[in-house]
């Protein structure tokens, strides 16, 4: 990469010089230190080095409000060139589920707590790198007389494949020496009881951060701590995050979440112009579970549906096969119920570890006969078959954690993962679950 510099010795020209350099990718590595010039090791041949590309986006979308539009270039490392336990061992780096994310806005409904965002800057350019990287002087910043040296990194750069784990080690070696406490159910999710008895949390996924507390002045506490470790970019009340638009109505209590761009695509045969998960969220799990038998014509596996609602609000949902063959419609609804109570066991666990108590967790079947299979075992039989795991929810129920009840069909709203619908039908099971069309 290589920029053009203008002679004039004007302060305009000064300025133009300042502003292109420090725009460039190579001002971001440079005031990061993310690497130093030396010899190359004796024990690297030309073929150890890591090679390196640049990236040229041509646009960068902005973020209405607080940053226009721009271009934007970076420095990246070729990953594919690295070899394993040479240049990199763990690569899994974790973010926060989805599912986390709405649970966190439903508090934030029924609390009326303050919801900030941020954007940590060249977020990958902060890990700490725990092996010796070497790779080519970039092209056009060549230093003068040392075009044989290669450079060492110092700090992550993006493209390695190491980059985005050391990135989250950084950031949770950060939080937890803050006082932060880790959520042990969910991914990425951190809070912190004050002294008053209120919490802040925080959630993060890669470069993006929602934090949510009573009171602006603790939210401004964390961004100043954050701001002081990282390069950071302030967004203000959050308003969009990852592809979901955020909305509030806060004399009503109730947060919407639109993804009009996704929905208009993928439901577009519908009628539908878009789609708003909303609700004011209320205490109790309830979960819906439907299951479309033997759907998968090549293997004939059955399908398991089901959607965990909070206060009226979709707050987790999931259509997929089930991994085992099963002989009839009794044993598809036994095993996606105990899915849909896993879920719900998951979310109570959230709710109660982010301070929230939640009532027992009720999960409706329109099957009769896989209630009674939950709570009597006198198929175990018929049922052999099934994997050990499946039947853990007979003694979840026995203990009263969750129940189990029935629903009639026309008032299931996984229904519409299951089967195709009249539009009134869809739009109703829309409604049960707080998606209004």
């Amino acid at each position: 990469m290589e920029h053009q510099i203008n002679t004039e010795s004007t302060p305009q020209a000064s300025t133009k010089i300042e502003n292109r350099v420090a725009s460039s990718s190579q001002y971001s590595i440079a005031k990061n230190r993310t690497r130093r010039e030396i010899k190359p090791p004796k024990k690297y041949a030309e073929a150890n080095l890591v090679a390196y590309a640049l990236n040229v986006f041509k646009n960068k979308e902005g973020t209405p409000g607080v940053e226009e539009p721009r271009y934007k270039a970076r420095l990246v490392a070729k990953g594919y060139s690295q070899i394993l336990e040479a240049d990199f061992t763990d690569v899994f780096s974790p973010v926060v589920k989805h599912s986390s994310i709405r649970a966190l806005l439903g508090i934030v409904a029924m609390h009326d707590l303050e919801l900030e965002q941020l954007d940590v800057k060249i977020v990958f350019l902060h890990g700490e790198l725990e092996e010796d990287i070497y790779i080519q002087q970039p092209e056009g910043f060549t230093i003068l007389e040392k075009e044989d040296y290669v450079c060492l990194l110092k700090k992550s750069l993006y493209g390695l494949k190491q980059s985005p784990r050391q990135w989250y080690k950084r950031f949770d070696s950060f939080m937890t020496s803050h006082d932060f406490k880790r959520s042990s159910f969910a991914s990425c999710v951190y809070f912190k009881k004050n002294s008053d008895g209120s919490f802040v949390y925080l959630l993060l996924y890669v470069d993006d951060m929602l934090i949510v507390a009573k009171d602006k002045g603790e939210i401004r506490k964390v961004k100043a701590q954050l701001s002081e470790e990282f390069e950071m970019k302030d967004l203000g009340p959050a308003k969009k995050i990852l592809g979901m638009e955020i909305l509030r109505d806060r004399k009503t209590s109730k947060l919407y979440l639109s993804q009009k761009g996704y929905i208009e695509k993928v439901l577009c045969r519908f009628n539908i112009q878009s789609a708003k998960p909303s609700g004011r969220t209320e205490y109790g799990v309830i979960g819906y579970v439907d299951t479309d038998f033997a759907r998968d014509l090549d293997r004939r596996r059955s399908l398991t549906c089901y959607v965990i609602t909070i206060g009226g609000c979709a707050i987790s949902w999931k259509a997929t096969l089930q991994t085992i063959v099963v002989f009839s419609t009794t044993e598809a609804e036994y095993m996606a119920i105990t899915e849909a109570c896993k879920e719900a066991i998951w979310l109570k666990g959230l709710f109660s570890e982010l301070n929230e108590d939640l009532q027992i967790s009720t999960v409706f079947c329109d099957s009769q006969s896989a209630i009674f299979l939950t709570k009597d075992q006198m198929f175990h039989d018929r049922t052999k078959h099934i994997d050990v795991r499946y039947h853990f929810v007979h003694d979840i129920i026995t203990r009263g954690d969750i129940v189990v009840s029935k629903i009639s069909a026309h008032e299931n709203p996984a229904d519409i993962m299951t089967n195709s619908l009249p539009i009134i039908k869809f739009e109703h099971c829309f409604n049960l679950v707080g998606v209004h069309c």
